[in-house]
């Protein structure tokens, strides 16, 4: 039998370079393997935290699936669904919160940081806090429980989701029969250390990214953003602590890495590194460029793609849902 991988991608701004190589591209390498049944969603509910916009999550949602199909996500292949297509995962939700303590959820990352933030700012530790991002480890562990995944890929600072949600699976267990499967995380390194434009890791939330379909002539100027030290052309320069070297290796093979990297030894002018990280990138993305705009354009041919994943999705959720209410005497 084939073991469950579980990928979700929030839709809360346009897809960057950090979402590509953090998440997407090594999700699209694990469904190259026979031996996995992957499953791709769009965190919609999740983004609804932080977004009251609905157009803008409705587009941003579009955006993420167009990316996952523009880089070649098969839909035939690997399960692709939005998250609020599955109904099942809100009830399953509230199951799960009735086994969950307020310890927990006090001490999950998400909440813990905006306290912290407020505390430093000096006003009221709950200020700005909704119960969306409090229960956001719950909904999570639900996207997670109702497929019966057996890894979940992720970054080092997402390690603590897939431990909780494993300590909610226990908690019901014990309660009852063995219902839920304990997932597994894979640390994706690549995800926690992309730099961005300013050298900090590379987030919406710092304005430092650089979005992964951007137009050719804007690329080129974000590309000459980055920030370099003042070291002149001739000067030998370290590759392993340059953010352009760091995005160039992830999408030349290994021998034009190489390359590069004796380049940066041996003198080379920052301009000439940032036009040769330009072209890279332009031509590894032209292609599913044009393929996303295409889908952007025509939202209709997504929805359908969508509903269709959402009608394998819940002939897995409905049943499985079932069988946990029979257990909880629903």
């Amino acid at each position: 039998m084939k073991k469950t991988i579980l990928t979700g991608i929030k839709p809360t701004g346009r897809v960057h370079l950090g979402n590509y190589i953090g998440v997407i591209k090594p999700a699209l390498e694990l469904a190259k393997i026979d031996e996995y049944q992957t499953a791709y969603f769009i965190a919609d509910y999740h983004g609804l935290i932080n977004i009251h916009d609905a157009k803008e999550l409705r587009e941003l949602s579009y955006g993420i699936a167009a990316t996952w199909l523009a880089l070649g996500l098969d839909p035939n292949k690997s399960l692709l669904y939005r998250q609020s297509d599955i109904p099942e995962i809100l009830e399953l939700n509230w199951i799960l919160s009735c086994f969950v303590s307020k310890g927990m959820m006090n001490r999950a990352h998400a909440y813990k940081a905006k306290v912290e933030k407020n505390l430093q700012s000096g006003i009221e530790v709950d200020s700005g806090v909704n119960i969306g991002l409090y229960n956001y480890p719950i909904l999570m562990s639900a996207d997670i429980l109702m497929f019966k995944t057996d890894t979940v890929p992720v970054g080092k600072d997402q390690v603590q989701h897939v431990e909780i949600t494993r300590d909610i699976a226990e908690n019901f267990n014990r309660t009852y029969r063995d219902t839920f499967k304990l997932p597994e995380f894979l640390i994706q390194e690549q995800g926690s250390i992309l730099p961005g434009l300013d050298g900090r890791k590379m987030s919406k939330s710092y304005g430092n990214t650089i979005p992964l379909f951007e137009e050719p002539n804007k690329l080129q100027k974000l590309i000459n953003r980055i920030v370099t030290d003042s070291k002149p052309p001739e000067e030998p320069k370290n590759p392993n602590t340059s953010t352009l070297f760091t995005i160039y290796k992830e999408f030349v093979s290994q021998e034009e890495a190489l390359r590069m990297s004796e380049n940066f030894l041996n003198g080379i002018s920052w301009g000439e590194v940032k036009q040769e990280l330009f072209i890279v990138l332009n031509k590894a993305l032209g292609g599913p460029r044009e393929k996303y705009y295409e889908m952007i354009a025509n939202p209709k041919v997504i929805d359908e793609i969508l509903f269709d994943g959402a009608k394998k999705a819940r002939a897995i959720a409905i049943p499985f849902l079932k069988e946990v209410k029979k257990q909880i005497g629903l």
